[in-house]
């Protein structure tokens, strides 16, 4: 938990970030991570994703914008995505963080730009996922998609497990007909909104998620976690639920041996591919969900 604070911590600071770019062994490592600034970037290694029967999502990476227009070339960026996704022919959905799209600025800016980026996708018959960031953000979120859920089946929420709310948050969306991501958490959280142990966090993702698969609506399960991926796949047989009845998610990068084993097995699977400038916090975080990711990391920058 220590490491894990502490790369929290170093994730928000732009003189350690210039510390670590001026290593060329460091910018290409994050590269596994990462699919590169550009969304061509993201297209091919999408593409490359798809070869494998992997699905994807494209994740334009950048939060907590305080400018109304930028926020607007956030929209505009995804609705180029939605076009690559119909002209490429790629198999991927697109997802979104709210602090993109104005919710620090204000909430109405931030349902209709989210909401013109749900539109477009339904022309394509795409899907728009919506993440859910820091435990001060939720209710804002959720709010913002129970508003557009009225109005659309093609868009989806994530839950954090490690927060001690996400059981009864999920009993409202589940009425709502909501598609559910459901994932551990990786924000620096205070022990007032969220589970402070690892055992606690994995008891009640367990419980969350077979919450989810007895709904009978199409869920993601996202984890890295081996004991969270076969206490899932228990459950699933346990209840005869079809492998066709939910997907397993991952990031790009992390975990590629367990991905293609889930494959091989003939479960499904979306990886979410990041691209874009400011990777940085993106890249941080990933570390300190897997703080073994910092020896894969280490070790390279030593190569270089």
């Amino acid at each position: 938990m220590a490491t894990k604070s502490l790369l929290l911590y170093l994730s928000k600071s732009d003189s350690f970030k210039g510390f670590l770019t001026r290593f060329k062994s460091f910018n290409s490592v994050t590269r596994r991570f990462v699919a590169g600034e550009e969304l061509a970037d993201a297209a091919a290694a999408i593409r490359q994703l798809n070869v494998r029967k992997i699905n994807a999502s494209f994740d334009h990476l950048g939060e907590s914008i305080s400018s109304e227009a930028a926020t607007r070339q956030e929209v505009g960026e995804y609705l180029s995505v939605l076009d690559r996704i119909h002209e490429d022919e790629l198999d991927s959905n697109v997802s979104v963080k709210l602090t993109q799209l104005g919710l620090d600025i204000d909430q109405d800016l931030c349902y209709a730009n989210t909401r013109a980026i749900v539109e477009a996708a339904g022309r394509y018959q795409n899907f728009v996922r919506i993440d859910m960031e820091d435990s001060s953000k939720t209710d804002a979120t959720l709010a913002i998609f129970k508003r557009l859920r009225q109005e659309f089946n093609n868009v989806g929420i994530v839950v954090q497990a490690y927060l001690y709310r996400t059981e009864k948050d999920l009993e409202e969306l589940l009425k709502a007909g909501a598609r559910i991501r459901l994932c551990k958490g990786a924000y620096d959280e205070p022990a007032s909104a969220a589970f402070p142990e690892k055992a606690r966090v994995d008891e009640n993702y367990i419980r969350l998620m077979k919450t989810l698969l007895a709904s009978g609506l199409y869920h993601g399960i996202a984890t890295h976690d081996e004991n969270m991926i076969a206490a899932t796949k228990a459950f699933a047989r346990e209840r005869a639920i079809a492998p066709d009845q939910f997907e397993f998610q991952m990031l790009y990068g992390v975990r590629r041996d367990l991905q293609q084993s889930l494959i091989d097995e003939g479960c499904r699977l979306r990886v979410y591919v990041p691209y874009g400038r400011f990777w940085y916090p993106y890249f941080m975080r990933r570390l300190a969900e897997r703080p073994a990711n910092v020896w894969f990391v280490l070790k390279n920058m030593m190569k270089g």
